[in-house]
């Protein structure tokens, strides 16, 4: 799938926020480009993460989980505030972990 059809499908959901749905339909597109190559080779290219930034309610969100439905992959919202160092009532990061590995099980 390319960056254009990525866009198009993100834009029956998304309005505006045009500059993130680009960035994220390159980032899938590369993704998908990486995991195309055979293992050794693999190895040597650093796979790229991104991290979406902004106030409440601007897309976020949903840019996330239109692409997971997109690629069939699994989906987990959580709220960082919640989450402490270990051994620090909270959450623990580990726990971020475990609820995507049940979902993705599921």
């Amino acid at each position: 799938m390319t960056p254009k059809k990525i866009v198009r499908e993100l834009d029956k959901y998304i309005i505006g926020q045009m500059p993130a749905k680009k960035s994220v339909a390159i980032a899938l597109r590369n993704r998908w480009r990486r995991q195309q190559v055979e293992e050794p080779l693999r190895d040597e290219i650093n796979p790229n993460n991104i991290i979406l930034i902004g106030s409440t309610g601007v897309g976020k969100t949903e840019i996330s989980r239109r692409l997971a439905t997109l690629m069939n992959a699994p989906f987990v919202k959580v709220e960082a505030s919640k989450f402490t160092e270990v051994g620090y009532v909270g959450r623990d990061v580990e726990s971020m972990v475990r609820d995507l590995a049940e979902v993705a099980v599921k």
